[in-house]
């Protein structure tokens, strides 16, 4: 079990606005990174260590990059009397900003036994100390540009909670005993989530995108522009496992006039036959989950399927993806509710009653779009090195929108771009359908 959660003490000082805005600044950032370490409690030791695959990066490795990132890019350039416990970390944690240093490579993140769990709580509690110093008293000519990197560093941080689950799931996946990471989950909602409904969002000239003059986005949410949209139909609720089932059943991993000619070779290559961690019993499918094995609930969304899984449902069901502008315009106005991780299923569940406005749009299942990871119209990267967090990533990945059961709830926007290669699996991945109106 990992150390309780690092507790700061505030200095006494006279309250202005100006140090009631820092004061808040600190308060934000320790609820971030106590989170982290809570996703983490339910671990042993032997846990933190594993990498079950390239994508995979051992817990205690994200636990770790998260507080590199604060040291390098805040501690380091706007806090002079700092020291870092080691200065060997700067290239371990280091993941892929070349314009920084030479990072460790991805896919030896695993063989690092040492620095050990303990080694990288106490570079945590090391970082937390230093950066509440420095937000209770940020350097005046520095506070706006520091604020900008922390908010940037928290938004980092929930993303790798979220990939910490998913890593933490694939990790005990592979475990034949099918270990719980916890075995005190939110029970799933028993309740069917009706008929597939079509909406018909609005179509014609639309505005698409983040105005980054406005609130947090990362990069490549903005600029504003336009998009035409030719008339169409979305469903009003992701694809069930009901209904992935019958795909399933009715050969379609083993049609290739269903699948893109990289996905055929994925099928034949990995040998799937259903989505990641489900398995075949006596008594039906199962899948291995957060809370150990289940019977795959036959209501929730699907989940662990690749793009060119969802890409193949969809040519078998006479449908298609929806592109990322026609899924954006369809969240427009709709309340972000839904499963996220602090419903603490982390697993989907079915949808609730459906009314006439999209259902689970945000939370249970990031939903894959037919878009490609590409630059909107006027798209410029960050200056330096935080440049690389995005746009250096805008080729061979497709979108996908709306957050899942693993995200904070304040962590996600309409706006909101993630991308995974079309054959990735391990992401809480989903999709619903759109079609031609």
């Amino acid at each position: 079990m990992p150390p309780q959660a690092h507790q700061w003490e505030s200095s006494h000082q006279l309250e202005t606005p100006d140090t009631l805005h820092t004061k808040e600044w600190l308060r934000r950032y320790q609820r971030v990174r106590q989170a982290s370490e809570r996703l983490c409690e339910p671990l042993c030791t032997e846990d933190y260590v594993i990498q079950s695959m390239d994508d995979v990066s051992p817990p205690k490795w994200h636990l770790a990059h998260v507080t590199w990132f604060f040291e390098a890019f805040i501690l380091a350039p706007f806090q002079p009397h700092y020291r870092t416990l080691d200065p060997a970390y700067d290239f371990l944690f280091n993941s892929y900003y070349e314009t920084h240093g030479v990072p460790f490579p991805r896919l030896r993140r695993g063989t690092l036994s040492r620095p050990t769990v303990a080694d990288v709580y106490r570079f945590r509690a090391h970082v937390d100390a230093a950066m509440a110093e420095l937000l209770e008293s940020p350097p005046a000519e520095h506070a706006e540009e520091i604020f900008r990197r922390v908010e940037l560093g928290l938004h980092h941080e929930q993303q790798h909670q979220e990939l910490l689950l998913m890593d933490i799931k694939h990790i005990l996946a592979q475990n034949p005993l099918c270990p719980a990471y916890r075995d005190d989950l939110s029970p799933p909602v028993e309740e069917a989530p009706g008929e597939l409904a079509w909406l018909d969002p609005p179509a014609g000239i639309r505005s698409i995108g983040h105005d980054l003059t406005t609130g947090f986005a990362y990069d490549n949410e903005g600029p504003v522009h336009r998009q035409f949209l030719e008339a169409f139909q979305l469903a009003n609720r992701p694809v069930t496992n009901e209904e992935f089932l019958a795909f399933i059943e009715d050969g379609g991993y083993a049609r290739p006039e269903l699948w893109l000619s990289d996905g055929w070779q994925q099928v034949g290559q990995g040998g799937w036959q259903a989505p990641l961690y489900w398995v075949r019993r006596d008594d039906g499918w199962h899948h291995f989950t957060l809370g150990g094995l289940r019977r795959v609930d036959p209501h929730a969304p699907v989940v662990h399927v690749s793009f060119f899984e969802a890409d193949a449902y969809a040519r078998w069901a006479g449908a298609r993806l929806p592109s990322e502008a026609e899924w954006e315009v369809a969240a427009r106005g709709v309340a972000m509710n839904g499963n996220f991780v602090e419903s603490d299923h982390l697993q989907p569940v079915a949808a609730p009653a459906l009314t006439q406005a999209p259902s689970q749009l945000f939370g249970d299942v990031w939903e894959w779009t037919g878009s490609a990871y590409r630059p909107y119209p006027g798209f410029r990267t960050l200056p330096g090195t935080l440049g690389e967090y995005n746009g250096k990533f805008m080729s061979g990945q497709m979108v996908l929108r709306g957050g899942c059961c693993a995200t904070p709830a304040d962590h996600v926007r309409p706006t909101y771009r993630n991308f995974f290669p079309p054959h990735a699996r391990w992401a809480f991945s989903g999709f619903r359908l759109a079609r031609e109106a």
